[in-house]
């Protein structure tokens, strides 16, 4: 029976070589909500960029951009995300310097899959309640503050994020319904139309659902929870 935990993970692995690469994912990698692979540094960064992971794997000798430089590279955009080390060898001034990086791990190759595996579900309690289900299957990641349509990573401006955001913390208060003068207060610091408002529910609907958000008449608006 697979953890639910870790069937709500998106990982990100990086490894040059593709024979491990693959073995690695047919090993562990249905355990996972999306297991996704990189083959250098410098696609593994692009792709950290694209799709948000929770947790990177990454071997650290590579082409184009060494695991610990892509390391550091990441730590700069997120520096929550736990980062985990895989190595052919042990040497004293690389595991220094993963140190350094803030790698929380580091597998000596080579590794038992379902040691790492164990590793990575003892880190429940780092992400903590971490995901809500929304209508139209939708899901929203609270550490990570973003929001998802089954694998895809759904890309929304500063304040649509404010705008989901602001729903989902009343709605956790029992607050179910948001009010239009509330919204426009959070969103905007000039006083801003019902037009306006209404027009920007309107572009958040075109990118997600018009089945997330509700209008409640007369009152506000609400978040659909699945």
């Amino acid at each position: 029976m697979k953890n639910r935990f870790l069937k709500t993970l998106r990982v990100l692995f990086v490894e040059d070589e593709e024979k491990l690469s693959k073995l690695l994912k047919n090993a562990i990698g249905d355990n996972f909500f999306k297991f996704s692979i990189a083959h250098d540094g410098e696609e593994g960064l692009a792709l950290f960029k694209k799709i948000v992971p929770d947790i990177v794997i990454t071997d650290i000798n590579m082409p184009k951009k060494s695991g610990l430089e892509m390391a550091k590279e990441i730590k700069e955009i997120d520096s929550s995300v736990p980062i985990i080390i895989l190595s052919a060898f042990s040497e004293t001034e690389k595991l220094l310097n993963a140190i350094d990086v803030g790698v929380i791990k580091y597998f000596i190759k080579p590794f038992d899959p379902d040691e790492l595996l164990e590793y990575i579900t003892s880190l429940e309690g780092h992400f903590g309640i971490r995901e809500i289900a929304l209508r139209d299957g939708y899901i929203y990641n609270k550490t990570k503050k973003t929001l998802y349509k089954k694998s895809r990573y759904v890309s929304l401006s500063k304040k649509e994020k404010q705008f989901l955001e602001l729903l989902l913390e009343y709605y956790e208060k029992e607050i179910y319904v948001v009010s239009d003068d509330l919204i426009k207060k959070s969103l905007w610091e000039d006083e801003a139309s019902d037009d306006r408002l209404r027009t920007f529910i309107r572009r958040f609907r075109s990118k997600t659902s018009k089945e997330l958000v509700k209008n409640i008449k007369a009152q506000g608006y609400q978040v659909v929870i699945a």
